[in-house]
């Protein structure tokens, strides 16, 4: 990373990370990497000790005090822990601190946030790994994947362009959009991803002959295992994300639905050239989905 983006970086002064799994040890590994100081806040001691023996953090605390002279703070927190923030938490985000978040849902979150600190610019990083907890950051792992805010008409512009530094900072394509278009968007390519995969999961282990069950596990390879990734992640990940996305959820699992009855009405009809045009039309759509340059997949949340 060149010079000029370190130097747009400086100007986000003291970070605070307010819990260091994935996404916050990972954007706390790439700021210090950059010489950006940076302030962990987390729940147990035990968590706080090993994000220091991993480097992730310049300093990091179990009390809320630590973020007092942070000019940025990102809360890398569970959707949940998000939603119903502890008033505490709330009271000790300076006033002058721009904040943000790294949550899947946009909606809920602006819900939630938008009266409760003057600075707060609502924003998801589209990025991961199927790994958690504090030894799960990794260095570069924003680089090259969207990073989407979702400002409304009363987001603080100076908040909002400090952001951007941070995402294009950490190498990621800068993306602003309406929250509830981003909330539909990401049911569709996040969200019913990890149904999808999880009802797959569940078809091919309730084989109820032990002996194609056994072999079929024996011949699983990288095709099943690219599409079940997100299905065998993190279960309360997936529950909040769809009880949280509900209605735009719902509306993609209808649609994907429809589409696995249109392919299934052509096996049942022998319809064989239908489906060869419908596999053909697919293999033409996915490369706008995924041919995006390098960059980790994304996970859901």
């Amino acid at each position: 990373m060149g010079e000029e983006r370190s130097t747009g970086l400086q100007a986000l002064g003291t970070v605070g990370v307010v819990g260091l799994g994935l996404i916050g040890g990972s954007i706390a590994l790439d700021l210090r990497q950059q010489g950006v100081p940076v302030i962990g806040l987390v729940h147990r001691e035990s968590t706080a000790a090993r994000a220091m023996e991993r480097g992730l953090v310049d300093a990091v605390s179990c009390q809320l005090s630590c973020l007092n002279d942070c000019n940025t703070v990102i809360l890398a927190l569970p959707i949940e822990a998000l939603l119903n923030p502890e008033p505490q938490l709330v009271e000790a985000l300076p006033a002058h601190a721009v904040v943000t978040d790294v949550a899947s849902v946009k909606g809920a979150v602006l819900e939630a946030w938008r009266h409760r600190h003057p600075r707060f610019v609502a924003a998801h990083p589209m990025a991961g790994t199927d790994q958690s907890g504090v030894d799960a950051g990794v260095l570069g792992l924003f680089r090259g994947r969207p990073w989407v805010a979702t400002p409304e008409s009363a987001t603080d512009p100076q908040a909002l362009a400090s952001v951007k530094v941070l995402a294009e900072g950490l190498g990621s394509d800068w993306i602003t959009a309406d929250a509830a278009c981003h909330d539909q968007a990401v049911a569709l390519v996040s969200h019913l991803p990890v149904m999808v995969s999880a009802a797959l999961l569940r078809a091919a282990s309730e084989e109820r002959d032990p002996r194609v069950l056994d072999l079929a596990r024996r011949l699983a390879s990288s095709g099943f295992a690219d599409t079940t990734r997100v299905g065998g992640g993190n279960p309360a990940l997936g529950t909040a994300m769809a009880c949280r996305n509900t209605a735009a959820l719902l509306k993609a699992l209808a649609a994907y639905r429809w589409s696995l009855e249109q392919l299934e009405e052509a096996i049942l009809s022998g319809h064989w050239a239908q489906l060869e045009n419908e596999l053909h039309k697919t293999s033409t759509l996915r490369p706008g989905f995924v041919e995006k340059g390098p960059g980790p997949l994304s996970p859901p949340g």
